[in-house]
């Protein structure tokens, strides 16, 4: 994947994981890189799992990268993010 796909992905799924976490976001430049870390720990865990990680712009690789950036979302929130009310 290019950097705009990986891009795209991570706003997508950043802001995805960021309504489900915590409803209100962290502001675009924040859910981009979380995302884009998300898909990257998504990617890392599912291909640890089944075989199969991030591999396109497709809705597996949307699913994969919305729950990796709901894992660290969490974590972020957890260990030090800026805490919201």
């Amino acid at each position: 994947m290019g950097i705009i796909s990986w891009i795209i992905l991570g706003a997508i799924a950043g802001f995805l994981g960021s309504k489900i976490v915590n409803k209100t976001g962290q502001g675009l430049i924040m859910d981009i890189v979380l995302g884009i870390v998300g898909a990257i720990v998504g990617g890392v865990i599912c291909s640890r799992l089944f075989g199969v990680g991030v591999t396109g712009l497709n809705i597996s690789s949307l699913i994969v990268a919305v729950v990796g950036a709901i894992v660290v979302l969490w974590a972020y929130h957890q260990f030090g993010g800026r805490r919201t009310l």
